[in-house]
């Protein structure tokens, strides 16, 4: 199945077995058709030192043999022909060797070299284009913040993890979305080891879509229909099942690029009852942004209860 799509399959690949691959191919081929140009001499006769003797009526006494014109002039061994090979897939032309019009064969083989090299650095050249220019790379400078965070936001419970880009350039019409991802059971008894359940997130311009101009923090209301209605403090440890991804999508304003970055929240990392520090500040009628504390946290007074607890009674607040 992988290698029905080959052309993804080398962009996957590892730098270093791209590099292989590439190398491999450009030296093969030239050997391939260093030993196919070595054969049609042979063939020919180009190889034969008697024949080879024979180049120019004009050096020798009157009524000599006719020269002897070979398939592809100064072709005297393997290595000679190799070195054509090469001269014949990248154009280089050194001008010491060339195919004369003696023997077909050779001109068909000549097209077919040129074709397959042809392909050969379109293939090659592509897969080397997409590596470099592959949108993980600009996925490397959205960042999110190590930790997730619960506490009060508007009197509601509520899970909030901030969202940044280190570029000037913008991420053009950037989403997020989040997933929890957790065991569950079914009421017939079917148990689901890795049940995704999407979870609505708020933020600032509303709906899923983020204008990504600062930093923004992203929170997601804990009320009746969120999977995270019966988390309560006591559950956040490593041994409970439960990871929460999220996922930023959007194009590359340079390239045009789709582009994805994706983090996740374990129990264990998710702080109950704290809150990010403000980041941006205004300095001489503009704003800065103080990414080294991208991820500082600060108490804030939370309830130590479940979201459903809090709302079946209010006097805990």
């Amino acid at each position: 199945r992988f290698l029905q799509d080959v052309f993804t399959t080398l962009v996957d690949l590892k730098w270093p077995h791209t590099l292989l691959i590439f190398t491999m191919s450009f030296l093969c081929s030239w050997l391939l058709f260093g030993m196919v140009w070595w054969l049609i001499a042979f063939a020919h006769g180009d190889l034969d030192h008697s024949t080879r003797l024979q180049r120019d009526p004009a050096e020798g006494a009157a009524g000599a043999p006719a020269a002897f014109v070979p398939c592809v002039t100064s072709i005297h061994s393997f290595t000679s022909a190799f070195l054509f090979s090469i001269e014949v897939q990248v154009t280089i032309g050194f001008g010491g060797r060339m195919v004369t019009e003696e023997c077909p064969a050779a001109i068909l083989v000549l097209i077919v070299q040129n074709i397959v090299g042809l392909v050969i650095n379109a293939i090659m050249l592509g897969c080397i284009f997409m590596k470099t220019s592959q949108a993980h790379r600009r996925a490397e400078t959205l960042i999110f913040s190590k930790h997730a965070v619960i506490a009060l936001r508007e009197g509601r419970l509520c899970f909030m993890l901030r969202v940044g880009d280190l570029r000037k350039s913008m991420i053009i019409s950037a989403t997020i979305r989040m997933q929890v991802v957790k065991k569950t059971a079914s009421l017939e008894g079917e148990v689901v080891p890795l049940n995704q359940i999407d979870i609505q997130m708020e933020n600032p311009v509303g709906g899923n879509s983020i204008f990504l101009v600062s930093p923004l923090i992203i929170y997601h209301v804990i009320d009746k229909n969120s999977p995270l209605y019966d988390i309560s403090p006591m559950n956040l440890h490593h041994h409970e099942d439960l990871e929460i991804i999220v996922i930023l999508e959007g194009v590359v304003e340079t390239t045009g690029i789709t582009t994805q970055a994706r983090t996740s929240y374990l129990a264990d990392e998710i702080l109950w009852g704290q809150r990010f520090v403000p980041i941006v500040a205004e300095e001489d009628g503009r704003y800065s942004v103080d990414y080294s504390k991208f991820g500082n946290t600060v108490k804030v007074p939370t309830p130590s209860c479940t979201a459903r607890q809090l709302e079946e009674d209010k006097s805990i607040m």
